[in-house]
């Protein structure tokens, strides 16, 4: 039972990522609780929040229409990479990597069509100098050849009252 106890002692700290690396703080701009317009109207609400010793981003969206969404956003140090999953109410499942880029986070992935057709998405978050994020969502049916926007949003931190 000794040897066990001190194996655990000795392997645990390191089943735990480090995740106090500067690359893992590169999607913190993203953090907080946002009124997310689209077009000048309201699209929803999004709540981004810190999990898991730093090392996840966990993300909550709404809509008044009852639309909702959540991902996981993690850092891989291995691959020097970001990684997203998204999953929503409607049974979407989208992968996303990408990079930080020095001016934005930019992640793409592929999805396939009810009819079998590889669409390849790319979304980006940009910070503001005034604190709102921009989050462009394309979407290519010709492998990055031409793009269509599928969804153009504005962050806005929501004031204590909106929380």
């Amino acid at each position: 039972m000794r040897i066990l106890l001190s194996l655990l002692i000795f392997v645990s700290p390191m089943l735990y990522a480090n995740c106090n690396s500067p690359e893992f703080d590169q999607f913190d701009f993203w953090l907080g609780q946002w009124q997310v317009t689209a077009n000048g109207k309201i699209a929803g609400t999004n709540q981004i929040k810190q999990d898991l010793n730093n090392c996840v981003l966990h993300e909550h969206y709404q809509t008044p229409s009852g639309y909702e969404g959540r991902s996981l956003n993690i850092y891989d140090a291995n691959q020097q990479r970001w990684h997203q999953t998204w999953v929503d109410n409607q049974g979407l499942l989208l992968q996303l990597d990408g990079r930080w880029n020095g001016q934005q986070m930019q992640l793409d992935g592929y999805t396939l069509t009810n009819n079998g057709e590889k669409h390849l998405h790319r979304i980006s978050w940009t910070p503001n100098m005034d604190g709102s994020v921009r989050q462009h969502w394309q979407v290519s049916k010709d492998a990055g050849k031409t793009w269509s926007s599928l969804f153009d949003g504005h962050y806005q931190k929501r004031q204590p009252d909106q929380q």
